[in-house]
This record gives C-alpha cells, sequence and structure tokens, in this order.
C-alpha cells in the first residue's frame, strides 16, 4: 500500500512542501509514498512549487480505513481528515505543541521538536540521506523554513532554522532577501479570494475559556490590500464562524515588513478578547498590536476571553 503523507487542512508553504520533501525521502529509502493536501493551498504555496518544478499534490477530502499514513506540520486531530483515527498511522513530525485525541493502530514514531519550521526537523530525521537531496528538494525545504520563519523575522526561529536556510541558499545560489521577497508577494496577492476563503485561508481552530475560536491570520507585505476589504471581511466573520461551528473567528493581519499585527474588531467579544489577551486599548473596528507575528508563539499563547 501507498504511504499517503499530508499536513493540515488549509495548506500554507510547510504543509506543502514538507509533504513532498518527505515523499522523495520515504521513496529514496525504499518506501512507496505519496504526498498528499487536505485543501487548496495558498498563493505562496503554489508560487513555490512552480518555481521548484513541482505538480501539486492531490487533495483529498478524508483517508480509507486502515489508509497508511504520515502525518506533518500538525498533530491537532481538528485540522485532520474526519477518518484519521481509523487510519493507520506510522508517524508524525511536527513542530506544534501536543494537542491530544489522536489514536493510532500500533506504536507509531513521533516527533516534535522546538524549531520554526517542520522541514528543518525533516533534515535532521535524514541523517546522510539529505546529502542526496536533489536541487527541487532543497528549494522546497528552503521555501519552508523562510515561510514559516518570515525570513527569520518571527520570533519562532531558531539558529537551526536559520543556519540550514543559509546552507541551502548558498548550496542554490540564491539571495534570501530577494527569494524571499518573490515569495511574500506571491502570499499577498489575495485578489482571487473571496472574504470566507481569506477568513479560512491560514487558520487553526483553538478553544480558549469555553469558547472555540478560528484564528486566522494573512501575512503579507502589503496589509493595505487586505485591510481595503475590512469591511466584507467583518460582515463574513459571523457567516464563516456560524458555518463552521465555532464562536468566533479572529482575524490577524501581519505586516511582514513593520512587524505588526492589525486584529479586526467587529464586536465586544474580539474586543475584550484583544484587551484582555494584548494589553491593548481597542478603539474601533481595528486595533495595531505591535511586535505580533506569531500565531504559535504569540497569538494563541496569549487568547484570554
Amino acid at each position: 500500500m501507498t504511504t499517503l503523507i499530508f499536513g493540515h487542512k488549509s495548506p500554507d508553504t510547510d504543509s506543502t512542501g514538507s509533504p513532498l520533501i518527505w515523499e522523495w525521502f520515504l521513496n529514496e529509502t525504499g518506501i512507496d509514498a505519496k504526498a498528499a493536501l487536505l485543501g487548496s493551498p495558498n498563493t505562496e504555496a503554489a508560487f513555490v512549487a512552480k518555481h521548484w518544478g513541482f505538480d501539486l499534490p492531490e487533495v483529498i477530502a478524508d483517508v480509507d480505513n486502515d489508509q497508511s499514513c504520515v502525518i506533518v506540520d500538525t498533530n491537532n486531530p481538528a485540522e485532520l481528515p474526519a477518518n484519521i483515527n481509523n487510519a493507520d498511522v506510522l508517524a508524525i513530525i511536527d513542530h506544534h505543541k501536543l494537542a491530544g485525541g489522536l489514536e493510532t493502530k500500533n506504536p507509531i514514531n513521533i516527533t516534535i521538536r522546538p524549531l520554526a519550521c517542520t522541514a528543518t526537523i525533516m533534515h535532521q530525521m535524514m541523517g546522510a540521506t539529505a546529502k542526496k537531496m536533489p536541487k527541487g528538494i532543497k528549494g522546497l525545504m528552503l521555501s519552508c523554513i523562510l515561510s514559516d520563519t518570515l525570513a527569520f523575522r518571527s520570533p519562532t526561529t531558531t539558529e537551526m532554522d536559520k543556519d540550514l536556510a543559509e546552507k541551502l541558499a548558498k548550496e542554490l545560489k540564491i539571495n534570501i532577501e530577494d527569494y524571499a521577497g518573490e515569495m511574500f508577494a506571491a502570499k499577498s496577492d489575495v485578489s482571487a479570494f473571496s472574504d470566507a476563503e481569506l477568513l479560512r485561508m491560514d487558520s487553526k481552530e483553538y478553544a480558549v475559556d469555553g469558547k472555540k475560536f478560528r484564528v486566522s491570520v494573512l501575512e503579507t507585505t502589503s496589509p493595505k490590500t487586505v485591510l481595503d476589504r475590512k469591511a466584507d471581511l467583518m460582515k463574513s466573520m459571523p457567516v464563516v464562524a456560524k458555518e463552521d461551528g465555532v464562536d468566533e473567528v479572529l482575524l490577524f493581519v501581519v505586516d511582514i515588513i513593520n512587524e505588526e499585527a492589525t486584529m479586526l474588531i467587529p464586536n465586544d467579544l474580539t474586543k475584550g478578547v484583544a484587551e484582555k489577551s494584548f494589553d491593548a486599548k481597542v478603539e474601533g473596528d481595528s486595533v495595531v498590536l505591535p511586535g505580533i507575528m506569531s500565531r504559535k508563539k504569540q497569538i494563541i499563547p496569549a487568547l484570554k476571553v
């Protein structure tokens, strides 16, 4: 049976690139494997795949009973196929906190390390095989790291991530700032997406003090492009929340260049969350949060109701 490799729903660059990287590694080591996606990737991930000569993996809606699979870039059942506990999960490779709730048929290999990017962990796990990586796989790995670290601007960045990215860039003869600029420009082009699609594009579900939130982050070098749609986005937020079975959508527009986030404030609940979580003074329908760049390290841990 072919082993499927996939990351989380609403796939970003790491959750698109890492399955392709691990597909190469497993096949290189004699295991029949195939990358898959749990949804359409964002514009940056699509740009990266095309840039390095890869077709986007097949999008799957669910997994069959006993389907062998490797989960990457998440361990949260809410971000995985509905039937995941009936699949045959062989391994988890991740850099997020342990969520709990997954059940496996047999003992498995779990690798969760406090690094900024799943691809960095994969490089460590490859050992000597990493020296065989072709140009395209190196390019995917570099892209995943630059995306997850926002070109080293994110507080999640570690020296291991940075050192590996710089090593890969040197081997590929790439200027990191120039290439990262191309990636972020692709990510910033959201003109083709509806308001609901934007709210779900890079989002994760989290429960805080009895409230369920869809925490959405839009990282961009052109925040005005998103904020010009603020009124329509706020109208869509309660609709998306109801459709997705959560109490509220929290939207953070991260300005990569100025290293700050703008949080939209459509109602009293989001206003209270902003004030209690970030010690912010909210006046109007948005608030700027200086220095806030990372959902994983700065937003989720701070959330209070």
